[in-house]
């Protein structure tokens, strides 16, 4: 099922705003009669969700007589339909084209949300701390399998039955070992480069409890400490 866009003549302001309120409305429609909801049960999840977004409201939108879409709006809809708001503001594969900013050429709707995500760089666009944040997300994950696999072969080691399979697991624990090490020593340098933002890292794991380095002791005077 497609959407009816509007013609692909250049669009001003006005035009842009009601395309995007169209993809939205659509992909609303199309997703609630997906999961087989009327709009009042659609308006009752969203009270649930606590933002309570009337009956009418939604038949409203979805008929394009909505005046505005408040982007709390769109969270919530999102939310209650078991999507993603970028999902309804760019619907892949049901609107074909679409705009990103007043004024610009209509592109592939692929194309847009890919930037409208930050998963396709814009050059010169600022990503924030979000390349630090997934950085810190992918350091977490190796620390963690390597000192699974650092465990699983201190395990071998111990219970080998010959001096080869014995060293084998020590080898393996060693390579394990220095990778967990890597992984931390580089996460806590990033974390100290967060910090240095002026942002809060994300939480670590009971596991990674030894990343950070321990908090000074200002409970103490500089000649009772050691």
């Amino acid at each position: 099922m497609t959407q009816h866009g509007f013609d692909d003549e250049e669009d001003d302001f006005p035009e842009w705003v009601d395309r995007i309120k169209a993809n939205v409305a659509g992909e609303v429609r199309r997703r609630r009669k997906e999961v087989g909801w009327s709009a009042q049960d659609l308006a009752d999840r969203c009270e649930q969700l606590g933002h309570p977004i009337p009956r009418n409201v939604i038949a409203n939108m979805e008929s394009g007589r909505r005046a505005n879409l408040p982007l709390v709006d769109v969270m919530v809809l999102a939310a209650a339909l078991e999507t993603y708001p970028a999902c309804l503001i760019f619907p892949v594969g049901y609107v074909e084209e679409t705009q990103e900013l007043p004024f610009q050429h209509l592109v592939p709707t692929w194309e847009a949300l890919r930037r409208f995500t930050g998963e396709q760089e814009v050059p010169g666009y600022d990503a924030g701390l979000v390349p630090d944040f997934e950085l810190h997300a992918s350091l977490v994950r190796t620390a963690l399998a390597a000192l699974e696999e650092e465990e699983q072969a201190r395990f071998a080691a111990k219970t080998a039955t010959s001096r080869a399979q014995q060293e084998e697991a020590e080898r393996r624990r060693s390579k394990y070992a220095d990778q967990a090490i890597s992984a931390k020593y580089n996460l806590r340098y990033l974390r100290r480069d967060i910090r240095d933002e002026g942002a809060t890292p994300p939480d670590l794991p009971p596991a990674l409890g030894d990343v950070d380095p321990p908090e000074p002791d200002t409970e103490t005077t500089p000649e009772e400490r050691p």
